[in-house]
């Protein structure tokens, strides 16, 4: 039985550093000498290989750029490995994982984000186990073909993942909601798609199906998009000025509890010239769990007269991401607006 290829692409952040004896900062490692640093990954059935983007970052710093590049990685090699991990900061993973999974359609192998909030090299480091359960994950399992002569190599994860502190998660559903603790990511309105304890479990019932096996590349995202939080005291003029500005198309507000606004006078009326002169208004929940339900109070009703997009139970990170990726395929606005109501990558229930 041939060893599996998994390809594990570097972009940066706490997971690629390391501490020396002696030094007070943290410096980055080669990532072609992994194998040292994490020996146990010998024993994974695996041919691990490297790669890293042409400018590792603080991923504070990750640009739609990036993303692109991180797609061509992929689409390059798509033939010639079983899976990839991508080592990636923990601030904006995310935003990452949402963006591979609008910009590679109908993926039939796994990709497997993961970070660390401890360096490699530290002593006490989420780093290892991170890194060795991505790469686990990755790996496809091997069933006897029909004639039971053979093996025969299955996928059983063909989407974006998310992986951190012991779960697997759809990476286009998750937030990161903790700085300083290991368990760092949360994914309120989707299950894990795997638990690793003693014994690693998958969740079969919870992954993605894609719709067919012809896996498309994209390389174009509209960053014309704009986000305004509403709270109570928030000033006309500030509204004004965000829904007005010359740049932006999109518009996505977000909302309080299951998609309610405040309904005076002014603002309605904003909201209703802004969507006269062309605007793409999505209403997102600020509440991280449930999902907007305009119409269910009364101060939703105009909202849905004025046919504002619903995000249902979308991630702000992915609502942002899918908006740019929508706006690349240069859509009128019905079109944008049934295809941001439905699923495209498993980001909405």
């Amino acid at each position: 039985m041939s060893k599996s290829k998994i390809l594990l692409i570097y972009t940066g952040g706490t997971i690629g550093m390391i501490k020396e004896a002696g030094q007070p900062y943290l410096s980055p490692f080669n990532f072609e000498n992994i194998l040292d640093r994490v020996k146990e990954i010998n024993l994974l059935n695996c041919q691990l290989e490297t790669i890293s983007i042409n400018n590792p970052i603080d991923s504070s710093n990750i640009q739609i750029e990036n993303w692109i590049e991180l797609v061509e990685i992929i689409k390059i090699n798509y033939n010639s490995f079983d899976g990839f991990v991508i080592l990636h900061g923990t601030d904006t993973m995310s935003y990452t994982a949402s963006a591979l999974s609008f910009l590679i359609q109908n993926l039939t192998k796994p990709i497997i984000l993961t970070g660390s909030q401890l360096p490699l090299g530290d002593l006490r480091t989420d780093a290892k186990e991170h890194l060795i359960t991505s790469i686990q994950l990755a790996i496809p399992s091997y069933d006897f073909d029909n004639y039971g002569s053979s093996f025969k190599k299955t996928n059983v994860i063909k989407e974006v993942c998310l992986y951190f502190d012991n779960k697997l998660f759809r990476g286009n559903r998750t937030t990161k909601v903790n700085s300083d603790q290991f368990k760092a990511y949360a994914s309120f309105n989707y299950p894990e798609l795997a638990k690793s304890g003693v014994d690693l479990k998958i969740n079969s019932e919870d992954l993605y199906e894609p719709l067919n096996s012809n896996t498309i590349f994209h390389n174009k995202l509209d960053d014309r998009v704009s986000v305004i939080k509403l709270y109570p005291g928030i000033s006309k003029q500030i509204v004004n000025h965000m829904l007005f500005d010359s740049y932006s198309k999109v518009v996505i507000i977000e909302s309080y509890g299951s998609g309610n606004m405040f309904d005076f006078e002014w603002f309605i009326d904003q909201l209703k010239s802004s969507i006269k002169k062309g605007k793409y208004i999505i209403n997102v929940s600020q509440c991280p769990k449930g999902s907007v339900q305009m119409g269910k109070y009364e101060s939703s009703l105009k909202l849905v007269e004025l046919d504002i997009i619903s995000g249902k139970d979308i991630t702000l990170e992915s609502a942002i991401i899918k908006s740019m990726y929508l706006l690349s395929m240069k859509l009128d606005f019905k079109n944008f607006k049934e295809m941001f109501e439905l699923s495209i990558s498993g980001e909405i229930s």
